[in-house]
């Protein structure tokens, strides 16, 4: 039975009689819509959360991952400049990070797993002056690895440092695909794709940014001409380098970047705040006039009277000398501290009469000792020598003057014998100092030990230049590392008498101002003409005389008035009398006008650490040009000069940075590019900044 139950005004609901249950009305299709946008509704609204969610984690990671102006990835790290752009990159090549692992306390930004484990990595902000921003990067790997490497991008900017190489470029260039190899002393000269006698693990960038390695890492470096890339490598296996005493070999990579705002005045920042300061200033007679080196000019066969000539011709073409240098070999054998006497029959009386001409000697040194030598018993049976790696016996090295010992200079009694020596021959002969060669860990042998372990091999050298610091006011070393404070004049490399880049006249420039660069400022140019070595001299006038070519040899003179000191070994009067005319012409121009401004700049050194030497970008800091000029530099600030450094040329190019300059040809308002300005065979261009 059904009953009519009363509903809303034009609705009827039905009951079951039986049940007493309503039955249910099937939705209109008007009401579909509603319910589907309320889905919708809802799912957008979650995915506004979950977006909301995602992007504030994201939030959250993105400033976990940046620290002031550097951006870190798993793969390698940027950091900007003041104005945001991009200037500094570095790619992880040897591994990446698990950026899960990272976390953030105050300034310092760390991880602890890599794609292949466990690790100690690190980034940490260093603010020192309000115009420097510094970033201690460390990655240290806790299990065996065979290396670590990150691999810095140029961007585009122009590199400075590093070392002292055969061609020499001013920026550097990257030339080829080089694995990384181990970054230590050699001699380019035997080596000519080595890295050089001088170096430091420091670049500098025309970008306000620079880059120094720590000095406990193995450090290897490599490049890429392919990819515009330094590659910083630490690692132990295959290496020279030891992990310290008591230490696993796990390679540890750990530098730092600092950024600036312009180039020059974040490489003062660095010099001040990594580099060594010399003591004191060199013997002001070196700086003022000429050393006279026999080398050159009579190499091996050096002997008394040719030694006496020498002096008595510098005395008859009216020439002053700060010191006259006997080189290779006055001694009977390598290893020997007294004279030949079938060359030098009478030594006490060659000192005492050059002593009574006017002139102070300096007599040639080495560390090794020959095999054939009276000395090499004495210092083997006293444990002088770097030893083989058993430390039982003497490592014989060959060398360019022969096969013996190197003397090992982490040993006190082997400084002790050898500087006793020195003494020797200073108190005897009255000798003024010595010019220390060699020291190049290339000398060592490749497997070999010393009483003081060596983690890095080039901490030899340094061990070798501290050697000249009792003698540093006429001393000349040829090696540094870590040497800054020794106060002595360093040579640069011997160079070839030839015109280009490979240790020729186009290569001084590029040099200097790279060793200048490193922290080293009491620069040695070389012998003027170069060494005159058979097959690697230009123009040479006649096979008896051997004389490089004249033209060579007078703007290499011209070029050497401008440097902080000069060397002569080839005479001018080998030569003809307009030749000895421009030299006496341009060694009173370096006595009177040039050492008086480099004396003042070296004592500005001992504080600062500024070059003497300078590139043009140390007065124009934003300028290209100023970049990449490498046949210029200043003294100081305030003077510029421009030698000609090509064969047959009596007219150069010369750009002149922002300022007033002043020639004798008149004055010029830069910056601005002088073509085709004359420079005869007797002048140099340089100007004075008004």
């Amino acid at each position: 039975m059904y009953q009519i139950v009363p509903g809303a005004p034009g609705e009827q609901q039905v009951t079951d009689g039986a049940r007493g249950s309503p039955r249910k009305k099937k939705l209109g299709h008007e009401g579909r819509p509603m319910v589907m946008s309320g889905l919708l509704g809802c799912v957008l609204v979650l995915a506004a959360v979950i977006a909301w969610c995602y992007y504030s984690v994201s939030l959250r990671k993105a400033q976990l991952l940046k620290t002031e102006s550097l951006d870190l990835k798993n793969d390698g790290y940027t950091i900007r400049n003041h104005a945001g752009a991009i200037i500094f990159s570095m790619t992880f090549r040897s591994g990446t990070l698990d950026l899960d692992s990272c976390t953030k306390d105050g300034n310092i930004l760390s991880c602890t797993r890599s794609d292949s484990g466990k690790l100690n990595f690190f980034i940490e902000t260093v603010q020192e002056k309000d115009t420097v921003m510094c970033y201690r990067i460390r990655w240290e790997e806790l299990q065996s690895v065979l290396s670590v490497e990150h691999v810095m991008a140029y961007n585009d900017s122009h590199w400075y440092g590093g070392a002292e190489t055969a061609t020499q470029y001013w920026p550097m260039r990257i030339q080829g695909e080089e694995e990384p190899r181990p970054f230590i002393t050699s001699d380019v000269y035997s080596n000519r794709n080595a890295f050089g006698g001088i170096l430091e693990r420091y670049w500098l960038s025309s970008n306000a940014t620079a880059i120094k390695i720590n000095d406990s890492v193995p450090f290897h470096l490599g490049w890429s001409q392919k990819n515009r890339t330094l590659r910083f490598e630490a690692r132990y296996q295959g290496s020279p380098f030891r992990p310290p005493t008591g230490q696993q070999d796990f390679p540890e990579l750990s530098y730092r970047v600092c950024v600036g705002l312009d180039v020059t005045s974040i490489h003062k920042y660095m010099v001040r705040r990594y580099f060594q300061k010399p003591i004191k200033v060199p013997s002001p007679e070196v700086f003022k006039k000429p050393v006279w080196s026999t080398w050159a000019l009579h190499k091996t066969a050096v002997t008394q009277e040719k030694l006496l000539n020498f002096a008595s011709d510098i005395t008859k073409h009216g020439f002053t000398c700060s010191h006259l240098e006997l080189d290779d070999r006055y001694t009977t054998d390598y290893g020997e501290f007294d004279f030949d006497p079938q060359k030098f029959p009478n030594a006490s009386g060659m000192f005492g009469k050059l002593r009574k001409d006017g002139f102070q000697v300096t007599l040639w040194t080495h560390p090794f000792i020959n095999y054939d030598s009276i000395n090499f018993g004495v210092a083997m049976e006293k444990g002088l020598f770097v030893r083989e790696p058993s430390g039982e016996l003497p490592a014989l090295v060959r060398w360019w003057n022969g096969i013996g010992g190197i003397l090992d200079f982490t040993n006190p009694e082997a400084r002790k014998w050898f500087l006793s020596h020195l003494r020797m021959l200073k108190s005897r002969y009255n000798v003024t100092s010595f010019k220390f060669d060699a020291g190049e860990t290339s000398y060592l042998p490749r497997q070999f030990s010393t009483l003081v372990p060596l983690s890095d091999p080039s901490t030899f050298t340094r061990r070798y230049t501290e050697m000249a610091i009792p003698f540093n006011s006429h001393a000349e070393l040829r090696v540094g590392y870590q040497s800054q404070n020794v106060s002595c004049f360093f040579r640069i490399i011997d160079r070839d008498s030839v015109w280009g880049y490979e240790l020729g006249l186009k290569s001084i420039i590029p040099t200097v101002l790279t060793i200048s660069i490193l922290g080293y400022q009491f620069v040695l140019p070389d012998m003027i003409g170069g060494n005159a070595y058979s097959n690697r001299t230009a123009g040479i006038i006649n096979e008896t005389s051997g004389l490089p070519d004249r033209e060579l040899y007078i703007r290499w003179l011209e070029l050497s008035a401008f440097m902080p000191a000069m060397q002569f070994s080839i005479p001018p009067w080998a030569y003809d009398n307009e030749v000895v005319r421009i030299a006496q012409k341009f060694s009173e121009l370096h006595e009177s006008q040039v050492a008086p401004r480099v004396l003042e700049l070296a004592e500005e050194v001992v504080n600062t650490g500024d070059p003497i030497i300078r590139p043009l970008w140390w007065i124009a800091k934003d300028d290209e040009a100023a970049f990449k000029i490498d046949s210029q530099f200043l003294i100081g600030d305030d003077l510029l000069v421009a030698p000609v450094l090509e064969p047959g040329k009596q007219e150069r190019d010369i750009y002149l940075p922002t300022g007033r300059w002043k020639s004798k040809r008149g004055e010029y308002k830069g910056p601005t590019y002088l073509t085709d300005y004359p420079v005869d065979l007797d002048e140099i261009a340089y100007f004075l900044w008004v």
